[in-house]
C-alpha cells in the first residue's frame, strides 16, 4: 500500500474487467476442481487420523467456495506461522471490509490462494500436499507432441554449441545467426505460457496441440505486440564479450509447471551452452499457486518423468493411445533424446549452474512496486544478476502494479521502483490474459478493440483476455 502506485487498481466491481470474470465465474471453477481432487486422494486413503484431516480441509474449502459466490467480506487469515500472514492482514485491514465482488482484483487473488494454503498448513497429515499437482503433470502428458519436437531440437543444439567446430560462416552471418537463435528460444519460452491451467478451463487435447510446435509459433510471432528481444540479447551479449571468464547470472521468476517449466528449461540450457549465461536460478513459489505456478517439488517431478519417460506416456491419455488402445510407445530416438534432456539437466543443476532459489516474497499479497522496499535483500540478489526473466501474466501484473495504467504508458514508468535506476535489468516474458498492459503505440489498444472479440466499444479490452497476443518488454535498471 505504503509503496504502490498511485494509479487505481482493477478490481473484482469492473464489469468491463476480466476481474469481473473471474471472480464470477473462474474461482468457483478453481475451487470445485480442488475440492474434487482432495476427495479423490482422501478416497485413496486407509489412515483414519488422515481422512479426518482431509475432510476438515475439505469444509474450509466448501466455506471459501461459499463465501466467494455470495459475495461475503474477505476475513483475516488465520495464523499458519507463516510470516506473510501479517501483511495480507494488515492489507486487509487498509482496505477496509471488502467483499468478493468489490476488491482490487490483484489482492483477492492472491488471497484466495493464500486462504487455501492456511487450510494445508494448518493440517496435521497434508502440509505438502499440492491439489493442483495432478492437473499439472496431466499438461504435461497432454503436451507430448511439442515435448518430442523440443527435446530433439534441443539435444541437436547443445551438442551443435558444445562441438567447437568452427564455422564456415562469416562472422557476421554468425552474430546474426546467433542473434535469431537466442529469439527463437525465447519465443519459445513465450508462447510456452499458453498453457496457464488456471485460464484453459475449457481447452480440449487438440485445442492445446495446437497452441504447440513450430508451425504454431511462426504463426504467432506477428502477434507479438512489443518485442525488446534484440535490446536483451545485446545486454547480455556485451557482458559476455566484457567479462568471458566471469560469472554471469541470468533469473527466471518461473511461472506455470508442466510443459511451460519444460521449456524454461530448454531456455535455460541453451543460455549456458551459448555462453550468455555461468548460471541460472530459477525463482518458484513457496506454496500452490495460481493452479499451475512452480513449487520446488514440480521441478523435482518433471526431472523424474524424463528419467523413465516411456513409464509416463504408457499412462497418459486415450490420444496418446493407438487403434488398440494401448498406448503409443515412444520410439528409441524419442526415449533417447529425452533421456538426454534429463542427463544434461540433471548435470547442470548437480554442478550448480542451475539452481532453485524460492522466496516467500513471490508469494505475498502486493506488486512488485514493493520489492526494493519489502524484500531488500532479494532486491539485492537480483542486482547481481545480469538479467532478470520475468514470466507470464501474474508477474507481468505485479511489476506494472496491475494498475489501470494507459496503454501508452511506457514500461520503464510502470515498473515503478523496479524500474531506472533499480539496479535490476527487467525482462517481461508475457502472453497477455489479463486487462494491464503498457508500452504500446498510440493507436494499439483502439486496432485490437475493433477485432473480432476485442471488445469493441463496451468499454472491455477483450483481446487481452485470451492469450492470443504478447509483449517482450525490457528495462535495463542498471543504466
Amino acid at each position: 500500500m505504503e509503496y504502490d502506485t498511485e494509479t487505481p487498481p482493477y478490481a473484482t466491481s469492473d464489469q468491463t474487467s476480466f476481474a469481473y470474470v473471474s471472480a464470477r465465474d473462474r474461482w468457483p471453477v478453481i475451487l470445485t476442481g480442488a475440492i474434487d481432487d482432495l476427495h479423490r486422494a482422501i478416497a485413496a486413503c486407509n489412515d483414519d487420523e488422515k481422512i479426518a484431516d482431509g475432510k476438515t480441509i475439505v469444509e474450509g474449502l466448501t466455506t471459501l467456495k461459499y463465501e466467494l459466490q455470495h459475495n461475503r467480506p474477505l476475513t483475516p487469515l488465520t495464523d499458519d506461522a507463516r510470516q506473510d500472514v501479517a501483511d495480507y492482514n494488515r492489507d486487509l485491514n487498509a482496505l477496509g471490509s471488502p467483499t468478493w465482488f468489490n476488491v482490487p482484483w490483484l489482492y483477492a487473488e492472491c488471497y484466495l490462494y493464500r486462504r487455501m494454503s492456511t487450510f494445508f498448513a494448518l493440517s496435521a497429515h497434508w502440509k505438502s500436499y499440492d491439489v493442483f499437482a495432478r492437473q499439472k503433470l496431466s499438461t504435461f502428458i497432454s503436451s507430448r507432441p511439442a515435448v518430442l519436437e523440443l527435446a530433439a531440437k534441443y539435444k541437436q543444439l547443445i551438442n551443435q554449441l558444445q562441438s567447437n567446430v568452427p564455422s564456415s560462416k562469416s562472422p557476421e552471418e554468425i552474430g546474426d545467426a546467433e542473434k535469431l537463435l537466442f529469439s527463437e528460444m525465447c519465443e519459445i519460452c513465450l508462447w510456452g505460457n499458453a498453457t496457464d491451467l488456471s485460464l484453459l478451463t475449457a481447452l480440449t487435447y487438440d485445442d492445446i496441440q495446437k497452441l504447440q510446435g513450430a508451425e504454431a509459433r511462426k504463426v504467432q510471432e506477428k502477434n507479438i505486440l512489443v518485442n525488446d528481444l534484440p535490446a536483451a540479447y545485446r545486454t547480455l551479449k556485451a557482458t559476455q564479450n566484457t567479462e568471458p571468464k566471469g560469472e554471469r547470472r541470468v533469473d527466471i521468476i518461473l511461472d506455470n509447471a508442466g510443459f511451460e517449466l519444460f521449456v524454461d528449461l530448454i531456455l535455460a540450457g541453451y543460455l549456458l551452452a551459448a555462453g550468455l549465461a555461468t548460471q541460472i536460478v530459477l525463482h518458484p513459489k513457496s506454496i500452490p499457486w495460481f493452479v499451475s505456478d512452480v513449487l520446488p517439488a514440480d521441478f523435482a517431478s518433471l526431472l523424474n518423468a524424463l528419467a523413465d519417460p516411456q513409464a509416463l506416456y504408457a499412462a497418459s491419455s486415450d490420444k496418446n493411445k493407438d487403434h488398440d488402445g494401448a498406448p503409443t510407445p515412444l520410439s528409441g530416438r524419442e526415449v533417447s533424446e529425452l533421456s538426454f534432456l534429463f542427463e544434461h539437466w540433471s548435470r547442470l543443476h548437480q554442478e550448480g549452474q542451475l539452481t532453485i532459489r524460492p522466496n516467500l516474497f513471490w508469494t505475498g499479497p502486493g506488486s512488485y512496486w514493493r520489492l526494493p522496499s519489502s524484500a531488500p535483500n532479494l532486491a539485492q540478489d537480483l542486482r547481481e544478476s545480469e538479467l532478470v526473466i520475468f514470466k507470464g501474466d501474474l508477474n507481468y501484473r505485479k511489476l506494472a502494479g496491475d494498475a489501470m495504467w494507459p496503454t501508452t504508458v511506457p514500461f520503464t514508468h510502470a515498473l515503478g521502483p523496479m524500474g531506472p535506476g533499480s539496479g535490476i535489468r527487467t525482462l517481461a516474458l508475457r502472453t497477455c490474459k489479463a486487462d494491464t498492459v503498457v508500452g504500446l503505440p498510440a493507436g494499439q489498444d483502439e486496432r485490437l478493440k475493433s477485432l473480432e472479440g476485442g471488445g469493441g466499444d463496451t468499454g472491455a479490452r477483450k483481446w487481452a483476455w485470451s492469450g492470443k497476443w504478447a509483449v517482450v518488454q525490457f528495462c535495463d535498471g542498471k543504466a
